[in-house]
């Protein structure tokens, strides 16, 4: 009996240091009530790398390259930046979510110096990140023409989530081609410690 009472006397002490040690770990702060959640949530997170990326990347690359081009009838580094930018604001377009009063769809695709296309590429990430994150569940079942067909603003969304990163493997692809280490890369190598001798 004294064994039993003592092996509970340990089971109780240990419970109470696991509830102790629970209550001081960092606890996850919920997401802020302007932020979507579940699939936007989800949504929001990944535009966010893609942005991060995307502007770094356009930022790392020489104005002198953003003419360069792999090949003839295909864009050029700059060409694929703005076709980015351009592609966000026509995605949220066809989700009923209109551009920012008085841009020029058109004259995106023809933007030519570097500092311009950073800036339209910028903002069209925030105008996708904006779009998603005041969305409603209702929202996302709403009705969207999908390239002429029906479909919904949810259809919409996933769309734009493939059409990001197809251009951002084409744009690391021309960085490689034209000597320009992606930052994300560059940044995880110089914190790689140096071979030894």
């Amino acid at each position: 009996m004294k064994r039993i009472t003592h092996s509970l006397s340990w089971l109780v002490l240990l419970g109470l240091c696991l509830i102790v040690a629970s209550a001081q770990q960092p606890q996850k702060l919920a997401a802020p009530t302007s932020f979507a959640s579940g699939f936007r949530a989800d949504l929001l997170a990944y535009c966010d790398d893609f942005s991060k990326k995307m502007i770094s990347l356009a930022e790392a690359t020489p104005q002198e390259k953003y003419s360069w081009r792999p090949g003839e009838g295909v864009r050029s580094v700059g060409e694929v930046f703005t076709h980015v930018a351009s592609g966000n604001f026509w995605y949220m377009q066809m989700a009923g979510i209109q551009p920012p009063a008085g841009l020029d769809l058109k004259a995106v695709d023809s933007l030519k110096e570097k500092a311009k296309i950073i800036e339209i590429l910028k903002l069209s990430c925030e105008h996708v990140r904006l779009a998603i994150s005041k969305s409603s569940d209702a929202d996302l079942e709403k009705p969207a023409k999908v390239f002429g067909r029906d479909g919904t603003v949810r259809q919409v969304f996933f769309l734009l989530a493939t059409h990001q990163p197809e251009h951002l493997g084409q744009s690391i692809a021309y960085a490689r081609m034209i000597g320009v280490v992606p930052p994300w890369t560059a940044e995880r190598q110089a914190q790689q410690p140096s071979p030894k001798k």
